[in-house]
C-alpha cells in the first residue's frame, strides 16, 4: 500500500492507496493542522494522523511515506523554504518527520504532487510532459516528465508564479515586483477590478458580471486571458508540454480554455500554432494527497 500525507496550512490529509487501483483510496482521513501553534505542534499532528490511519485501516505504516508541503526542501541543507505556512521555513522537516514517524519520508512541493497525480491518473494520463498549475490565492506549478516530477538543483523546478511579467510592477511577498502571482492570482484580479471599477467584488462575482456584459468585469477577464497567455507561453517555449492542467479557483474560469486565450498564447509563442492542451483537473481536491502517495518508491 502507498501512504501519502498532504500537509496544508489549515488541514492535514492522509490517504492509503492500493497500487493496483491507485485512483480508489483505501482510506482518507483529515485533521486540523493548527499551524498557529508552531512547528513542533505541526510535526506532532502529522504523527497523530498517521497513528489514526493505522488504527482505522488496521495496517502498519510502511517503511516510506510521501508528504506534500506548502513549500520546498532546499537540497543543499534539507531545510524548508518558500512555505506560506511560515513556521516550517528554515526547519529540517524531512528529518524531523522521519524521526517522529519512524519511517523514511519523501517530501515534495504540493504543486508537484498535484501535477504528479494528474499526470499519473488524471487529466494528463498517458501524456509524456505535463505541467500542473495551481492558480488560486497564489500561483504554483509542477512539471512531470515521463511520470517523474522534476525538482531541480535548487528544489524550485516549476516555480512559474515568481517569474516577472513585462510592464508589471506590483510588489510580491517574495520581495520582487511584477511576479505572475501579483497579476493573475485570484486576489490580484480582485484588486485590479476594484481599482478599475471602484467596487470590491469577489472573483466569482466578477466572472458572473462579465457574463452579464459588465464592462469592468469583462476587462478583468481580458487581463487574465492576455497575461496568462503571455506567462504560459514562456513555459511552453521552454519545455513544450503535451498538456497544461489548471487547478485552483482561477482554473475554474471558462475564459482560460477558450479561443481568445489560446490566441493570446500564440502571440508570445515561438511557433505559429498551439497544440498544447489546456485541461481542467480530474481529481479535484484529491490530487495533492494522491500525488504525495505516489512520491514513495514504487509509487
Amino acid at each position: 500500500m502507498l501512504w501519502g500525507i498532504d500537509l496544508g496550512g489549515t488541514k492535514i490529509e492522509g490517504v492509503i492507496l492500493d497500487p493496483a487501483q491507485p485512483d480508489r483510496p483505501v482510506l482518507r482521513q483529515r485533521i486540523p493542522t493548527g499551524s498557529e501553534r508552531g512547528y513542533d505542534h505541526v510535526v506532532e499532528r502529522v504523527r497523530l494522523l498517521v497513528e489514526r490511519m493505522e488504527d482505522a485501516s488496521r495496517m502498519r505504516r510502511p517503511a516510506a511515506l510521501g508528504i506534500g508541503t506548502p513549500g520546498a526542501v532546499e537540497p543543499a541543507t534539507g531545510l524548508m523554504k518558500n512555505c506560506n505556512t511560515v513556521c516550517l521555513n528554515g526547519r529540517p522537516l524531512p528529518h524531523d518527520l522521519s524521526v517522529a514517524l519512524g519511517a523514511d519520508v519523501k517530501v515534495a512541493n504540493d504543486a508537484n504532487c498535484f501535477a504528479l497525480a494528474e499526470a499519473t491518473f488524471g487529466a494528463g494520463r498517458g501524456r509524456a510532459v505535463v505541467v500542473g498549475l495551481i492558480i488560486g490565492t497564489g500561483v504554483g506549478s509542477g512539471i512531470v516528465v515521463h511520470g517523474r516530477a522534476l525538482e531541480g538543483i535548487h528544489g524550485i523546478a516549476g516555480e512559474w508564479g515568481h517569474n516577472p511579467l513585462c510592464g508589471e510592477d506590483a510588489p510580491c511577498y517574495c520581495g520582487r515586483r511584477g511576479c505572475i502571482e501579483t497579476v493573475i492570482a485570484g486576489p490580484s484580479l480582485e484588486r485590479f477590478h476594484a481599482a478599475q471599477s471602484g467596487e470590491s467584488r469577489s472573483l466569482p462575482e466578477i466572472v458572473a458580471r462579465a457574463g452579464e456584459g459588465d464592462a469592468m468585469a469583462r476587462a478583468t477577464l481580458d487581463r487574465l486571458s492576455e497575461k496568462f497567455g503571455e506567462a504560459i507561453a514562456a513555459v511552453i517555449n521552454i519545455i513544450d508540454p503535451d498538456v497544461v492542467v489548471i487547478g485552483g479557483g482561477v482554473g475554474n474560469i471558462d475564459r482560460l480554455y477558450d479561443a481568445g486565450t489560446r490566441q493570446a498564447v500564440v502571440r508570445h509563442l515561438f511557433n505559429p500554432e498551439l497544440r498544447t492542451v489546456f485541461a481542467r483537473p480530474v481529481l479535484g481536491d484529491s490530487a495533492g494527497v494522491f500525488g504525495a502517495a505516489l512520491l514513495v518508491p514504487g509509487g
